[in-house]
């Protein structure tokens, strides 16, 4: 093979894998919604603008709840956009918000979840690794705990896997999905703040929790 077609070979496989990479940052970028349980710094953006132009009047505190919802709902009837209540694509243009800078704004939030869901949740049925998740964002939202997913996993005493070495130990691939599905706004737990698996369980406390489910081997409590 001679050295001009040896370079052109080159060339078109850079371009190839450049290719691939542009689309799958594309995709990465359209698969970017923010919804009711969402949190982080791209929330506390959405609501400082919908409160600056008078569409939001609630707490400014980075968790996407039930007035974050209706907010968004107001502004985009206003603005001849899909009311579904939920920041994708066309909702966070109109806001002024970057796509791509969410999406990169998201990772640590994901990065730091599916840590905590791998280390409690691994071996778990899908649900259960979600419902995990969950369990996290709900007490986000709850004023008895830390306002951020980094305040209430490095809560002390509140996830055993921080004291036994579980957390720091290789993620497993399904629960990045998890924490994005949690961080979406799925929540099989019901709406749980607490959940224990009863075979290792040692606080009679816990078992005073009202029972909302049961997934794999967690009880999911209020």
């Amino acid at each position: 093979m001679s050295v001009a077609r040896k370079k052109l070979c080159v060339a078109l496989g850079v371009l190839f894998v450049l290719n691939i990479f542009i689309i799958c940052m594309a995709q990465r970028a359209e698969a970017v919604t923010y919804q009711k349980g969402s949190t982080g710094s791209v929330v506390t953006t959405i609501q400082e603008k919908l409160s600056r132009w008078g569409y939001y009047s609630g707490k400014v505190d980075g968790i996407y709840g039930s007035k974050t919802v209706e907010a968004v709902k107001y502004f985009q009837r206003k603005n001849n956009l899909s009311v579904d209540g939920k920041c994708g694509p066309k909702t966070l243009s109109a806001l002024g918000i970057s796509v791509s800078a969410a999406s990169q704004s998201t990772s640590g939030d994901v990065d730091l979840l599916a840590r905590l869901i791998s280390a409690e949740a691994r071996g778990e049925p899908y649900a259960g690794q979600v419902a995990v998740g969950a369990v996290v964002l709900n007490r986000v939202e709850s004023p008895a705990f830390p306002g951020t997913i980094s305040g209430v996993i490095y809560q002390s005493g509140a996830f055993s896997c921080l004291q036994d070495g579980q957390f720091w130990k290789p993620v497993a691939d399904s629960a990045y999905k998890a924490a994005r599905d949690a961080l979406n706004g799925s929540d099989p737990s019901g709406g749980a703040l607490y959940y224990f698996n009863p075979a290792t369980a040692t606080s009679k406390w816990i078992w005073s929790r009202p029972l909302l489910t049961v997934i794999g081997r967690h009880r999911f409590c209020a």
